[in-house]
């Protein structure tokens, strides 16, 4: 593994029911598409309630949500490090509302997370069709379909 890649990658199934659908090896190779930096990461697979909580009160947003990045790294010398929550309820409501997988689907929210931990963002159009991009061109590299094709 190139240096520019190192990665420490912690995952934690507070709510346990993908946790044989999407085992760690399967999320550090996602993560992994996705980094252009060394990392230190936490993926957390949680239920709707703490989902809900964590939107809530770091967010002002009563609702639970899919995924949410809290990236740490002030120093951009050091490693990205970061939190990414995935919400088990969520992802499995909208994966069957969108006609995808759960797998497809996880790494999609896995991609996306990781690249908000490096900075990307999308609330400017600019920003969203940027990063878009870069997702669609990781998830093909996995073998998933663009998650934002028509």
């Amino acid at each position: 593994m190139s240096e520019k890649n190192k990665l420490s990658l912690s995952v934690q199934y507070a709510d346990a029911r993908l946790a044989d659908t999407l085992p760690r090896p399967k999320i550090r190779r996602w993560v992994q598409a996705a980094l252009f930096a060394p990392a230190e990461l936490t993926i957390r697979f949680v239920d709707a309630a703490e989902g809900r909580a964590l939107n809530r009160d770091y967010r002002e947003k009563d609702y639970a949500t899919n995924v949410l990045t809290f990236a740490y790294s002030e120093d951009e010398e050091g490693p990205t490090q970061a939190d990414i929550i995935l919400c088990t309820d969520v992802l499995q409501k909208e994966a069957k509302e969108q006609k995808k997988t759960v797998e497809a689907h996880a790494a999609h929210l896995i991609v996306h997370g990781v690249l908000h931990a490096q900075g990307y963002d999308h609330l400017e159009e600019e920003e969203a069709e940027e990063m878009e991009g870069i997702e669609a061109e990781i998830l093909e590299k996995l073998g998933f379909a663009n998650p934002y094709a028509a």
